[in-house]
């Protein structure tokens, strides 16, 4: 609890490479049939785009289960790369950009199913969840550019994921509202999370910038 508490996440470090653990048996699988860790990255993109297809229809209970799938199926690409020695930049950079256009396309198939049903609150959330949830990525991303890795946050990729398949079963099962208030929660917890990050970095910069101005300020032996 204290980790979490620290950590400032729904899963601490320690749980989301346990996680990762129970992979690798399957991701080894996978490897021996000939796949390649960047395949792997691309097969799971292309489970998502059978996700937001059954989203474009409506349909947020299959594409719940479709997703939790492509949850399970996530991670192994780097498993397999770590386990088999063959990470790469290439490689962490191909995840990265796929994960970010999954995002993009599951929320697109939500709000174009959203559309056709006429569930416009559904759209405008949607859209900004995904906003948020990209801005929670860069800057991220941004941080690492400038030194400081902010992995914090109440509502990271898998946070944000979870708060989505229980939006969407809940949704096809007792109606759109429930889908709309999942949505409303990612865009919260993800407003949070950027403020979390932008002060985790402040932080981190201040730190680096007082290390720095300490070691000019040191005498020269």
């Amino acid at each position: 609890m204290a980790n979490r508490a620290t950590e400032g996440s729904l899963f601490t470090g320690a749980e989301r490479a346990r996680i990762k653990r129970i992979g690798e048996p399957v991701a080894l699988f996978l490897g021996r049939l000939g796949f390649s860790p960047d395949a792997l990255t691309v097969a799971g993109f292309g489970i998502v785009l059978a996700a937001a297809a059954a989203a474009v229809g409506g349909h947020w209970a299959l594409t719940a289960l479709i997703l939790i799938f492509g949850t399970l199926f996530d991670g192994l690409d780097g498993t397999l790369a770590r386990a088999t020695g063959k990470t790469s930049s290439f490689g962490a950079f191909l995840d990265s950009t796929m994960d970010r256009a999954g995002e993009a396309v599951i929320y697109a198939g939500i709000a174009a199913g959203a559309a056709a049903s006429g569930t416009t609150e559904v759209i405008g959330l949607a859209t900004l969840a995904l906003g948020l949830g990209s801005l929670v990525s860069y800057v991220r991303a941004r941080g690492e550019g400038l030194g400081v890795c902010a992995d914090v946050g109440i509502a990271q990729r898998a946070e944000r994921a979870a708060v989505l398949v229980a939006g969407l079963l809940a949704g096809g099962a007792l109606g759109t509202s429930w889908l709309a208030a999942a949505l409303a929660l990612i865009s919260v917890a993800s407003a949070i999370t950027v403020v979390q990050r932008i002060r985790f970095i402040r932080a981190g910069l201040a730190a680096v910038e007082r290390s720095a101005e300490q070691g000019e300020a040191s005498p020269r032996r």
